[in-house]
C-alpha cells in the first residue's frame, strides 16, 4: 500500500485533486487550461510557451503520463507544498508544486532524483536451477503479460501464483530499486517451486479504472485467471497450487481461497488484518509523528485528515453514486472492501495458511500481525510468524524509516524465502 494517498486536511485534499487535474491537462496537451492553474505572480516568470516546451521535454525523456500519486505535503508559511509522483511509460519522476491559499500554483519544479544503486539479483537466485518463459494471463477483455518460472531439476513441482499489493505494478512489483516479486519467484524456483507472476491490470488498463469498480476488476479476476493457468501448466503438481498475496494481495488471499477451493495453501505477506481505512490512518499518523511538528495548526490538520478518511468507512452506498470518489477511490470500492472480513474468512478456510509480518514495516504493522495471531494461532492449518527486521518490501532493515528506504536496493530476506519453501514442502 502506498502511504499518503489520503494524508491531507480538507484544504490539502482539494490540492490533491488540483494537482491531479493539472497533470491531466498537461498529459492531454491542453496547455492553455494547464496555464490557468498558475497564479499571476508565477505567470510573470513562465509563459504558456515555456510550459509547453517543458512538458514536451519531460515526455520526450520519460514517455507518456500514466498515473499521478501525491506522496507528500506540508504547509510552509502561507503556502502549501505538494509532492506528486508521476509514473510515465518509461520511468517515474517526482514533481513539487507550491500552492497559495487561493489554490493557485506559485511554483512547479522537477524534484532531483537521489542517486541510488541498481537492483541486483539476490545470492539465492541461482539461475542455473530454473528457466523463465513468457506467459499471458487472459480474461474476457484483458490480456496481461507475465512470466512462468519453473525449476529445471525437478518434476511434479508445486506452483505459486503471486498477487500484488495496491496501485499499478509490474510483474516484479517494482518499488524504487526493489523487485520483491522477482526475488520471490527466482528464490522459490531455485528450491524447486514454480511461480506465475504478471503485470497488474491497473498498470496496463488504467483507463478502465475511472468509474465505479471494486477489487474484483482490480485484483480478483486476473488472480483467478492465473490460478486457472497454473492448473494447466505442464510439470506442475495440480494438487500443489498455492497463492501468495502481498499487502492488499494478502488481504484478499482468503477471499481468493474461497473462490478457488482447490488451492493447497495461501501465503499472506504484510497483509492487513484491519479495514483499509484504519491502515491508512495509521500510516498518516506515523508520518506525522516523524515530522515532530507540535504546532497546534498541524495537529488540527491531522485531526481533519482522520475525519476525512473516516468517510470511507461505508458499508452501503446510500445516496452515493457507485462512482463517487472518496479519497481517490470510488464508493463502490470502499463498500465492497468494507463488507469483507479477511480474518473471519481465513478462519473458515480448510487450506493451510502461512502469514508473515515484518517488524520494521511502517505500512502494515504488528497491530495487524497480532490480530491474525489472535484469530488463527489455535488453528492447526495456520502458521504465523513475525520477522522483526523486515520492512514492507520484505527486506532486512535496521529501522522502520519511510518510503525513502525503497530507493536503496535490498532483496527479499533469504530467511523468509527459505521459510516459505520449507512450509510449501511440508506434508
Amino acid at each position: 500500500m502506498l502511504i499518503a494517498n489520503a494524508g491531507f486536511s480538507q484544504g490539502l485534499l482539494n490540492l490533491f485533486g488540483r494537482s491531479e487535474d493539472y497533470f491531466k491537462t498537461l498529459s492531454e496537451e491542453k496547455y492553455t487550461e494547464a496555464y490557468s492553474f498558475f497564479d499571476d505572480s508565477f505567470k510573470a516568470k513562465i509563459s504558456e510557451e515555456n510550459l509547453r516546451e517543458l512538458w514536451t521535454q519531460i515526455t520526450a525523456k520519460f514517455g507518456q503520463l500514466q498515473n499521478i500519486s501525491v506522496v507528500g505535503s506540508k504547509s510552509q508559511g502561507e503556502y502549501y507544498v505538494v509532492t506528486a509522483e508521476a509514473r510515465f511509460t518509461g520511468d517515474t519522476q517526482n514533481f513539487v508544486l507550491g500552492f497559495n491559499k487561493a489554490e493557485k500554483i506559485v511554483g512547479f519544479f522537477i524534484q532531483p532524483k537521489a542517486a541510488s544503486e541498481a537492483y541486483k539479483l539476490p545470492m539465492y537466485a541461482d539461475t542455473t536451477l530454473f528457466k523463465a518463459s513468457e506467459i499471458y494471463i487472459k480474461t474476457e477483455k484483458h490480456q496481461l503479460v507475465g512470466q512462468l518460472v519453473v525449476p529445471t531439476k525437478s518434476t511434479n513441482y508445486p506452483i505459486v501464483v503471486l498477487v500484488h499489493g495496491s496501485g499499478p505494478a509490474d510483474m516484479d512489483e517494482t518499488v524504487g530499486a526493489n523487485k520483491p516479486f522477482k526475488d520471490l519467484a527466482y528464490g522459490l524456483a531455485a528450491q524447486g517451486i514454480a511461480t506465475i507472476r504478471y503485470v497488474k491490470r491497473t498498470m496496463i488498463y488504467a483507463g478502465d479504472f475511472t468509474g465505479a469498480f471494486t477489487v474484483k476488476e482490480e485484483v480478483l479476476d486476473d488472480a483467478l485467471a492465473a490460478i486457472a493457468l497454473a492448473r494447466t501448466t505442464p510439470g506442475a503438481d495440480k494438487k500443489q497450487i498455492y497463492l501468495l498475496g502481498h499487502s492488499l494481495g494478502g488481504m484478499l488471499a482468503p477471499r481468493l481461497g474461497t473462490l478457488a477451493s482447490d488451492l493447497k495453501g495461501l501465503i499472506l505477506l504484510a497483509a492487513p488484518a484491519r479495514k483499509l481505512t484504519d491502515v491508512i490512518i495509521d500510516q498518516n499518523k506515523y508520518m506525522f509523528s516523524l515530522a515532530k511538528d507540535t504546532a497546534e495548526q498541524s495537529k488540527k490538520l491531522m485531526d481533519t485528515v482522520v475525519m476525512e478518511l473516516g468517510k470511507t468507512k461505508i458499508n452501503a452506498l446510500g445516496n452515493l453514486k457507485p462512482d463517487s470518489l472518496l479519497i481517490g477511490l470510488p464508493a463502490s470500492y470502499w463498500v465492497d472492501l468494507n463488507q469483507y472480513d479477511q480474518v473471519a474468512t481465513a478462519r473458515k478456510l480448510k487450506q493451510k495458511i502461512f502469514i508473515a509480518q515484518g517488524g520494521n514495516d511502517f505500512q502494515v504493522t504488528e497491530t495487524d500481525y497480532e490480530l491474525w495471531k489472535g484469530a488463527l494461532a489455535t488453528k492447526k492449518n495456520a502458521t504465523i510468524k513475525l520477522y522483526p527486521d523486515l520492512n514492507h518490501l520484505l527486506s532486512t532493515q535496521t529501522e522502520k524509516g519511510t518510503s525513502q528506504q525503497y530507493n536503496t536496493p535490498a532483496n527479499v530476506s533469504s530467511v523468509l524465502v527459505d521459510d516459505i519453501a520449507t512450509w510449501i514442502k511440508m506434508k
